[in-house]
């Protein structure tokens, strides 16, 4: 390795891009390709870095295996930038196992991290928390630290285990002071933001109320029976029943519970769970059919009565009765909550995420953007949906698959 290609690599470390390419920006040959790749990724040029990455490794030649998959690893990481999940993570593994043969565990680990945020965006909570378990976290350096212990953090966010949360976001601080690079002070200062924050509104007969993910966390500790907005489902403890697939017996358990300890007459119940001004007795038919399942399935945790005018929800054991809604309002909430972290989605990825197709994303996109809450860049395949960070909410409970509250 020259002298040049050293210290630009070192300026790298350090999240001195333009330090680096100062060094390497005339340069075609592969190793300084690699390192004005990651110099532009760093600057947010992600399309210029994919490109010089690509070139670098088609450079490199068949006894340089280690070379080439140091570049595979850099660029998988632009595409998680970029919000590009098509690509097969074969390769990617296929990279590990060469880092891992040459005993290059610095950047073994990091594409162990790669894949473990790429769970991460797509809502493969459980997956994730499974590979970062495997992690060997002992003596890494202190960037990639910071990584792992962010992605312990978000986990434990995401399933609302708010003790496990603070602690890694501590260790995440002292890493990233440790390894003072910029980028990763100021992405542990945003990640810390999301404890102060309102995470859920819970909804009274005469007002609401924001909740901080404590307060969300407090509540789910509790015996009340919750009606959950945010993860289309309802729960106590550790009883769980998601309705994320079942929306109208998700609505029609909300309008009870939203009216308990009162009922709900019937013609409330089919215009909201069935969308009808004008109901008749096949809408009347159904009810009874939906609420029979409804009753079912909420069992173990209450029970759904008949009255004069329509239904009542009676919870067990006395249990009072919470309705949490998102922080934002809209059917469109876990959407614009992916859009919140200011990167620009494709709508593939967008749908890959929620787990719904992507024409389905498509028309909520172009009914977002028509109010504008969403913007669009480029055309085509080359179009990208952004939206201005939420500054004022965390729309952590928005995000696909949630783990089981334990």
């Amino acid at each position: 390795m020259d002298s040049l290609i050293a210290a630009s690599a070192r300026a790298l470390a350090a999240g001195d891009a333009l330090g680096a390419l100062k060094r390497v920006a005339l340069r075609d040959d592969p190793p300084a390709l690699a390192l004005r790749g990651i110099a532009m990724a760093q600057l947010g040029e992600y399309a210029r870095a994919r490109e010089l990455l690509q070139r670098s490794g088609r450079g490199f030649g068949a006894h340089e295996a280690l070379a080439r998959a140091r570049c595979i690893v850099a660029e998988a990481e632009v595409a998680l930038a970029m919000r590009d999940f098509g690509g097969s993570p074969r390769s990617l593994a296929a990279a590990l196992a060469t880092l891992e043969s040459h005993n290059d565990y610095a950047n073994a680990l990091q594409a162990r991290l790669i894949a473990i945020r790429r769970f991460l965006l797509i809502g493969r909570l459980e997956e994730a928390e499974t590979a970062l378990a495997r992690l060997d976290t002992r003596g890494l350096p202190p960037s990639l630290a910071t990584i792992a212990d962010l992605s312990s953090a978000e986990i434990a966010l995401r399933s609302l285990r708010m003790n496990s949360a603070r602690l890694a976001l501590a260790r995440a601080q002292e890493a990233a002071e440790n390894a003072g690079v910029p980028a990763l002070l100021a992405e542990v200062a945003e990640a810390r933001t999301v404890l102060s924050r309102p995470a859920a509104r819970r909804v009274f007969p005469d007002g609401e109320q924001e909740l901080r993910l404590d307060d969300v966390a407090a509540l789910w500790a509790s015996d009340t029976l919750i009606i959950d907005a945010c993860r289309r489902g309802l729960g106590s403890g550790a009883e769980w029943q998601s309705l994320a697939r079942r929306p109208v017996l998700f609505t029609l358990a909300r309008a009870l519970a939203e009216a308990w300890p009162g009922d709900v007459d019937r013609e409330t119940l089919i215009a909201r769970a069935f969308r009808s001004r004008h109901p008749d007795e096949s809408h009347k038919a159904r009810l009874r059919v939906e609420m029979g399942r409804l009753r079912a399935l909420v069992k173990p945790l209450a029970h759904i009565e008949a009255s004069a005018q329509g239904f009542v929800l009676k919870p067990l054991d006395n249990r009072a009765v919470a309705v949490l809604v998102p922080p934002i309002d809209g059917d469109q909430a876990s959407l614009v909550a992916l859009l919140s972290d200011g990167a620009a989605w494709s709508s593939s990825a967008l749908a890959m995420a929620l787990g719904t197709s992507q024409r389905t994303v498509q028309r909520a996109l172009i009914e977002l953007e028509a109010t504008g809450r969403v913007r669009s860049i480029g055309r085509a395949r080359t179009c990208r949906w952004l939206s201005a960070p939420l500054t004022r909410f965390t729309t952590i409970l928005l995000l696909p698959t949630l783990l089981p509250l334990a």
